[in-house]
């Protein structure tokens, strides 16, 4: 369990009159849970999972106010070395994670580093290789790789040492759609299947609204929303203030239900809106059909 009290944290660089990166979170995320943490540039996302790996205020220094526990631990009190045992963090600067020049090596690294006997860690190092769809990758210099082959490399290299707690730090930043899909999924399955404690950074709102339990948002160092993803579309007005983009199915939904065409749930997933938008033009009748199509182009367009 991670346990956040009175939280907050300025960066020694900074000027000892600016804002804290993050101040006064309370924030309790408890085992087994899948959440996604998002906000405008600027807000303490990368703050925030940099003080539960220990980063903050070990490597990290500033002034640090409240306490931050992670599994029981004041990460004030251990080195982040003795936190990476159950915490996994893939960050989102991946050269800066990197320590070998051979994909086969970097994932390997922490494996020996963690003593896993010779059998295990080649059951593991053929499993994430597998599962990442990489194999191709596994003698290749790190440094001939596309950002988004190294982003699949850094994941691999933390799902190998099989971590109860993951960090990801905008994940899927360098990958396309199908890659991002791929990810999630496996994010999923090691929540569902496995009951690992999973914490994504990510921009991607609809993504998170597809896949999270738990969305986090976070505003100018405070969390301005904490609640289930589906309850996304009572916020919409505090999000756009905040300059952070609204799933599109969430403002068509709105859209329809505001001119009385659609009387049932606003849709956060694109299943979902497609079963919306199929039962709306599923209303035929001359001049009111024609009206549907008119209230949904624009909207859809933005």
């Amino acid at each position: 369990m991670i346990e956040m009290k009175g939280f907050s944290f300025r960066y020694q660089s900074a000027d000892k009159n600016a804002p804290m990166a993050l101040s006064d979170i309370d924030m309790t995320i408890r085992d087994g849970e899948f959440v996604g943490i998002t906000g405008n540039s600027g807000a303490g996302k990368s703050t925030l999972i940099y003080a539960l790996s220990g980063l903050v205020p070990h490597h990290f220094e500033g002034d640090f106010y409240g306490s931050v526990t992670v599994n029981g631990l004041d990460t004030v009190e251990v080195k982040p070395e003795a936190l990476a045992k159950f915490v996994g963090e893939v960050f989102q600067d991946i050269d800066s994670q990197m320590v070998a020049s051979v994909v086969e090596d970097e994932i390997l690294f922490g494996l020996e580093n963690f003593g896993f006997s010779h059998e295990e860690i080649k059951q593991r190092l053929d499993q994430v290789l597998s599962m990442l769809g990489i194999e191709s990758l596994r003698r290749r210099a790190i440094s001939s790789l596309s950002g988004g082959q190294k982003q699949k490399v850094a994941i691999a290299s933390i799902l190998a040492l099989s971590p109860d707690i993951i960090v990801l730090d905008e994940p899927t930043g360098e990958l396309d759609p199908e890659s991002t899909v791929m990810i999630y999924e496996i994010l999923k399955t090691l929540n569902r299947d496995f009951h690992k404690t999973v914490i994504v950074v990510e921009q991607k709102i609809m993504v998170l609204c597809a896949y999270v339990s738990r969305l986090i948002v976070l505003g100018s160092g405070k969390v301005v929303f904490d609640g289930k993803a589906s309850e996304i579309i009572e916020q919409v007005p505090l999000f756009k203030e905040l300059g952070i983009n609204v799933p599109r199915v969430v403002e068509l939904g709105i859209a329809l239900k505001k001119v009385g065409l659609y009387p049932g749930v606003i849709p956060t997933k694109v299943d979902e809106a497609e079963k919306m938008v199929r039962e709306v033009l599923g209303q035929k009748g001359g001049t009111k059909d024609a009206y549907i199509r008119s209230c949904l182009l624009p909207v859809s367009r933005k």
